[in-house]
Parts: structure tokens; sequence; C-alpha cells
């Protein structure tokens, strides 16, 4: 990840560029896990970005530099399922990004043009801010507007979740993609995942959202994300038998599930709650950040960590620890892992004017406990994905 403003550097690096491409990273607030569920979740991008620089190419060929990475990788177009560079090589993990996107695209009969492209970012990679759906989405507008592709926004989306859980094998619901590609300043993003409908909803002005790293990486294809999947499937499939109008958890309230828990194994009534919980903190969410009400929301954040703790089992200790220790410094008023969890980070809701204190406190006690350094970032919602066309000087 760059120190220096990446936006200014894939424009130094490739003056010939045509197109500036964006995407934002995001957190969210709370829905965790619910989004392959049919459920709501209230996601919001932050102020720390991917940008790409795009030249096009007559060639069918996907030629990428990373500056963060010092990597650079052909792809031939014309042979994307063999997941190898020109040379035979096997793809580098953040290569197969672009090129699931690629073969998306050709997959639903769009035609792909070259391009050859520079890509920077301030935006932690594999820290569960969804930096997989925006070096998605970047490639995704950055392949339309070369080819001058009719799609809008929500087929973008859906366009890079199949990409990501066809080519990659990560079976993602849309959440990631949806909020990169459709976020609001200053706004969270209440969207339903079943009817696709949605809404922003400004977050309390204010506070700030702190990121903090863990810098426990992972991997969600080779996680238990999948199985947390197919553990949900297994619960609908159950209760579907007792109760033949269940289609997704999204169609079980707690009524149902208390009246048929008893015929769910024990770990599968435990990741059914959660989810069923969860999407009820959601509408709750929306209510109090509706009415300006920091505190009662943050409060939220809270149960919604302790849920993906005991009951989903997606959190470890290093996150439990960042969440009980900010629960502990004057002007946070709520915490929680955010994205698939198994590391990453903690999203924290705190109070502006604390906010440096914040990151001091919690840095400082990390350090102490693992002997690890604690990266935070504190972040305002921003705008999500965009493309800029670069006008050429006339000399």
């Amino acid at each position: 990840m760059s120190t220096a403003n990446p936006h200014d550097l894939v424009l130094t690096q490739m003056p010939d560029a045509g197109l500036l491409v964006s995407a934002p990273g995001r957190v969210n607030l709370i829905g965790e896990h619910v989004d392959y569920n049919m459920g709501i979740v209230l996601p919001a991008t932050v102020d720390r970005r991917v940008w790409l620089a795009v030249q096009a190419l007559q060639e069918p060929i996907l030629s990428v530099h990373t500056l963060d990475l010092g990597e650079n990788v052909e792809i031939d177009l014309d042979n994307l399922d063999a997941r190898v560079d020109r040379r035979g090589k096997l793809l580098p993990l953040w290569a197969l990004y672009p090129a699931a996107v690629a073969w998306m695209l050709q997959t639903r009969g769009f035609q792909v043009r070259g391009l050859k492209a520079c890509i920077a970012s301030n935006l932690p990679m594999r820290a569960g801010l969804s930096s997989s759906a925006a070096m998605e989405v970047v490639f995704a507008l950055a392949f339309q507007s070369l080819a001058d592709l009719q799609m809008d926004r929500m087929q973008l989306a859906r366009l890079c979740q199949m990409a990501e859980s066809s080519f990659i094998g990560v079976h993602c619901g849309l959440m990631d993609q949806f909020a990169v590609s459709h976020g609001v300043a200053r706004h969270a993003l209440y969207f339903d995942t079943r009817s696709l409908a949605w809404q922003p909803i400004p977050l309390p002005p204010e506070t700030v959202l702190v990121v903090a790293d863990s810098g426990k990486q992972r991997e969600l294809a080779h996680s238990a994300y999948n199985e947390r999947q197919r553990q949900c499937q297994q619960a609908v499939a159950i209760l579907k038998e007792y109760v033949p109008a269940v289609q997704s958890l999204r169609d079980v309230d707690m009524a149902i599930y208390d009246q048929n828990e008893r015929h769910l194994p024990k770990v599968i009534a435990k990741r059914a709650r959660h989810v069923i919980e969860e999407i009820e903190r959601v509408k709750r969410s929306a209510v109090y950040l509706a009415n300006d009400d920091a505190t009662s929301f943050g409060k939220i954040m809270f149960e919604g960590h302790r849920s993906l703790r005991d009951l989903y089992e997606v959190s470890c200790a290093e996150l439990d620890f960042l969440v009980e220790k900010a629960a502990t410094i004057s002007g946070c008023l709520g915490a929680r892992l955010t994205g698939a969890g198994f590391g990453g980070c903690t999203v924290n809701l705190v109070q502006k004017t604390q906010a440096v204190h914040f990151c001091q406190q919690l840095q400082l006690a990390y350090q102490d406990h693992f002997s690890l350094e604690l990266k935070t970032y504190v972040c305002q919602a921003d705008r999500g994905a965009y493309v800029e066309k670069i006008e050429k000087a006339v000399v």
C-alpha cells in the first residue's frame, strides 16, 4: 500500500492514460453474513481507495502494473480460463480479480477490449475492507467505458459478484460490490439484498469511522466463509420441512425460529440465530440513524460483534481484544469486527473530537498485549466508484 498519493502516482506512471477509475473500500456497520441469506445490510464506503489509470490497447491483452507490489502481469484475454499469464505462469492472487471480471463479461456475451493499466491504492488489502470488490469494480468500469458496454451500476455490481463466485471461488453475497459501486459521501447504505432496493441514510455528523487493522490476514476462499454459507443453507433446508414458505433465512423470524429450533443441530441453530437477529439489528439501526441517535446505534454495533463471536464464531482473539478495549476508551460509541471475520479489521464509531486520542490508546493497548503494531485509519464515508476521462492538453 503506497504512502504517497495513489491518484497522482498512477497518472505520473502512465501519462498517456485516457481514463482514471477509482473505487473505495467499504466497512459494514451492521448486518454481517446476512447478504448471502437475502437479508438487509448497512455498509458505508470509506475514503481509502484504489486508483486505476487506463490506456486502450488494440491487442486482446490485459496488461497491468501494480505500484504497491511492484509487479507486472500480461494476460491473454482469449485464454482467461487457463488462469495463467502470457508466459504460462500461474496468475498471482491480485491478478485473478481483473481476469475474473473480463472472464465474466465474456461469459455474458460482452465484448472486452484490451487495456493497459497502472494501479495503486491506499486501501489495505485482505483486511476486511473489501479490497477485492474494489479491484473488481475498477476493472469492470474500465472495460465498460472502453467498449461502451450498456449496463447500469446494479448490473455491474452483480456481474462482479458472479465473477468472484464463479472464477475466484468465494461464494459471496452482493453487499460488497453494491456498496463499492453505489457509495454516497457522509451516508451509510440501507440495502435489501433480496429486492435490491436501497437508500442512503446520513451518518451522525459529529462522528468518524475509525478502522483498526489487526494485522491478521485471511484468505476467504481458504477460510470458513464458504462453510458458514453451507450451514445457513442447511438450516433453510431443515426449516423448510416444517415451514414450506421458507426460501432463505430472511423468511424466518424469531417466532418461527423458536418454534423449530429443536429440529436444528446445535451449530446450525447458532448460525441461523445470528442471521435472524442480525437482520433485526439492521432494521433497528436504520431507525436510530434516521433519528441521529448515535449512542443507540453504537450499542447495536457491540451487540453485533458479540453475536459474530459467540453464535457465528468468525471472530478471533485479536478482534475481540480490539472491541473490548475500544469500549473502555472515551469517545467510542460502538465497535465490531467488519467483513467476514477470521482476522482483518474492526470498525469503530468515534466522536470526532476524540478520534486522535482513541487511536493512540487503542494502538498502545494492542502493542502492549500482542507486541504488534496496530494500524488505524480515521475515515469518512466517501463517494462510490467513478470514471473520469482524461482530456489531453492541446500544444
